[in-house]
Order: structure tokens, then sequence, then C-alpha cells
């Protein structure tokens, strides 16, 4: 009877779940359960003191000047316009102008020598191989509607007929990207030299499709740098791992982290302890699971440890942390672990009967013993509890791996929009371009002059020396 009770109660702890109390996705909670981990800080809603706002300010660059003259006749009945102006007043209108193909057409001088009859010609510009193509703001915007914001094919091309009158193909967009991504090879290059400089670096993966076979997609990243990688099962080692498997195979393909030597934020994922680099471990997903166990299992350790990695966290975030705080949040950490392993003792492998021809035979169950959920976290928080408490020691480690969630939400983002990729060559193509976006966001550079220098052939480098 006691271990149906503790399965029902497991499953209706399962039935509870959300994002606040367990990995799953904010996308699947119900719009009433949303609930912040964030403490109130007591100010009122808004933007706040000092904050530099977006109004919409006047403008000292004047493009056009409409002058509105005063007609009519005074009360007086004198014709205004027989009156001089004393003074003006202004308005200005922040407006796009009339979106519209710009045709240039470039004409190379053909000579011929008088002396020797020979035939000469000038060069055409590198970027225009065609007798007749779209330039690089073109190939730019159709790239940026498609991978910065996540519009398929066929609406980037009604988009782009919409504002420039003009209709390219699918397959026109799909050469775009399939360049870009092929003339960003090199940026990738100085991209992951850079991420091997760092000290600190977030990692995280999550599922991506290819014609229906589930493939992963990797993030490495810090405040500087994004590097995406598309790790798939099958196919040979390109510049992107493609494998079969989710772990250390798809890190060791990557070419970064199996070679790192600082310290790596991650989500206790198994394939990253076998990573010679020294772990962190994200106390966001710790919160989540003991919120859980308080919630929905009645756990009241897990609800005290909570509250105290909560409240150490904010001093020592404030700066107001003492060391005699710390210990003794060193102390009251082990103590609700303990308590945990006390309140949640381990089980004993169940015996089951194999009955004979003479007599019944018991038998143990192969393999180790599933444990509660509340016994595991207690296990996982005494095995690595220098990892999840690295952020105390060392001011470079962050509290939690949302660096790493950040970067990778868009991804999934795409994947909801678009369902998958439709070869292996795609999502390679997607993960470069988008490392080059984010890279270039995080470093306050502007992500449409970079798409568009691309295709001018001198491309928009970030700052690799960060």
């Amino acid at each position: 009877m006691a271990l149906l009770m503790a399965e029902v109660q497991d499953l209706k702890a399962r039935l509870a779940q959300d994002s606040q109390t367990s990995s799953q996705p904010s996308s699947r909670d119900k719009p009433w359960k949303s609930r912040s981990e964030r403490s109130s800080s007591g100010k009122s809603t808004g933007g706040q003191v000092g904050h530099p706002g977006k109004t919409l300010k006047m403008s000292e660059h004047i493009d056009e000047v409409v002058v509105l003259p005063l007609t009519g006749h005074c009360r007086c009945g004198e014709a205004w316009k027989q009156v001089y102006a004393q003074e003006s007043m202004a308005r200005q209108m922040h407006d796009l102008p009339e979106i519209r193909l710009q045709v240039t057409e470039y004409q190379a001088e053909v000579k011929i020598c008088p002396h020797c009859a020979t035939r000469g010609q000038a060069a055409f510009p590198s970027h225009l191989s065609g007798q007749v193509q779209y330039g690089p703001r073109f190939h730019g915007l159709s790239t940026y509607l498609n991978t910065a914001h996540f519009i398929p094919l066929k609406r980037t091309c009604e988009i782009m007929e919409a504002l420039c009158g003009a209709t390219p193909s699918d397959g026109t967009v799909a050469l775009n990207l399939k360049l870009a991504a092929q003339r960003l090879e090199g940026f990738e290059g100085h991209l992951k030299a850079a991420l091997l400089k760092q000290d600190v670096l977030n990692a995280d993966e999550t599922g991506s499709k290819v014609n229906g076979k589930m493939h992963w997609l990797h993030v490495v990243s810090n405040t500087h740098f994004t590097l995406l990688d598309k790790a798939a099962p099958t196919g040979p080692v390109r510049l992107y791992g493609h494998h079969a498997k989710r772990g250390f195979k798809a890190l060791e393909d990557m070419g970064v982290l199996n070679t790192f030597t600082g310290v790596v934020m991650h989500d206790c994922w198994t394939g990253y302890f076998k990573l010679k680099a020294t772990h962190a471990l994200c106390n966001a997903h710790l919160l989540r699971e003991l919120r859980g166990l308080a919630e929905h299992h009645g756990q009241l350790w897990a609800g005290e440890l909570r509250c105290a990695l909560q409240g150490v966290y904010h001093h020592h975030k404030s700066g107001s942390l003492t060391p005699e705080a710390k210990a003794t949040f060193y102390t009251t950490f082990d103590r609700l672990l303990e308590a945990g392993l006390a309140e949640n003792p381990a089980l004993e492998p169940v015996p089951k009967k194999r009955v004979g021809q003479d007599s019944a035979v018991v038998l143990k169950k192969r393999g180790r013993v599933k444990q509660t959920p509340g016994r595991n976290l207690a296990l996982r928080c005494q095995q690595h509890k220098d990892d999840y408490l690295r952020f105390l020691d060392d001011a470079r480690v962050p509290f939690d791996n949302n660096g790493a969630e950040r970067d990778i939400r868009m991804t999934c983002i795409k994947r909801k929009v678009s369902g998958g990729f439709r070869s292996d060559a795609g999502g390679e193509t997607f993960c470069r371009i988008r490392s080059y976006i984010s890279t270039l966001k995080k470093q306050g550079l502007n992500v449409w002059h970079g798409l568009v220098s691309i295709f001018s052939g001198n491309i928009l480098m970030p700052d690799f020396s960060r």
C-alpha cells in the first residue's frame, strides 16, 4: 500500500509540474500559473529615475523643409501674405522614404589599342557576377527577415514583393543564406579562438529536427560571443559535428569545450562532466526543483533551502554578504541536505518471485533501484556542492545559466515557426548566421549593417579581443 501511495504522489507531482517547478518550457504553462522567482525590489512599476528612455526627439539633420504660409486676413482686414514673418513654429515627422528598387547600370568601357589592336575591358565590381542581379541590401534584407526574425521562405518573398515591388524565388533566398554561411566561415574560426580565451563560458543544448528526425543544437556563449552548433545524428564529420549522440561527442566535434580549461556553466547534463574544465551548475534549475519538491511533495527542507539560497544570492549580488553570513549559509546548506536525505531514505530493491515446479524462487531486480526525486536531488547537491556554490567564491561565475538559455531561446522560436529543417546543411547555415547575429547584438553593433556587409564583400567583424 505504501508503494502505491508513493506512486500516486509521484504521478500527481508530474501532472502539477510547470516552468517554475521543473525544466518544462513556459509555453506549456497555464496562463494563470505564471509566477516569477524574482523577489520584489520595492520600486514602483514603470521607468525608474535616471532611465534614458526612447522618446522621439527633434532632429538636427533635416532632409526636407515644408514651409506652411499663413494666408487669409487679420481681424483688422490686413492680408497676412503682405506681412513679414517674425518667426516660425516647427514640428517634425520621422518617416521612411518610399521604398523601391534602385536600378544601377554598370557600363564597362571596351577599348582597342590603335597600335597592336589588343582589346581591353574595364573590370566589373567583384560583387557583380551576373548580367542582372539583386544588390547587397536586397540580399541582406531577405536574410535578416528569415534568420533574425524566423519568417519562412515563402512569406519572406511576399514581404520583399510588398516592400520593394520585386518577387525573389524561394531558391534565391535559400541561396542567399548559403552564400552568407560560406562567407562567415572565417568569422566562425575567429569566434572559436576567442571563446577559448574566455574565463567562463555558458553551455546549453536543445532538440532540433531535420526531416522529422531528432538532432541536437548546442550553444557556447558568454556576454560578448555566441557560437551555435548543429549536431545531427547522421553524416560525416564536418565543421559542425554530425553524430548520433547528444553528449560529449557533440561537444568534442564543436572544437571548443573539449579543449577549454576555464569554467563551464551548465545545467548538470552528464556529458559536460567529461570535460576537463572546471564546472559551475545553474542555480535557477536548482531553485525550480526545490520549489517543486516543496509544493508538490510537501518537503519542508526543500522550501527552506530554496529561501536560504535566494537570500544568500541577493546579499552576494548587492555586496552585503559578510564572511560570517557565508559560513552560516554553508552550514545551513549541509544541514538541510542531511534533513532531505533523512526524509527520503534509500529504497531497497523490490523482490520478485519466480514460481517453479517445486517452489517459489525470490529474485532481485537488476540495476540500480529508482530513488525518490527528493533523495536524488539531495544526493546531487551533496556531490556537486562546490559547483552549485562556486558563484560565492569566484566573482567571474554567474549565479545561473540564463545567458545560454537566452541565446538558445531564439532557436526554439525558429523550431516553433518552421517545425524543423529540411536538411543538415540548412541547420548548419542557420546556426552560423545566428552566431554572427547574436555576437553583433552583444557587442552593440548594427545587425542590418553586418548582414549587408556580408554581400558587399567587406564583412563587419566583431571585436574578438574582448
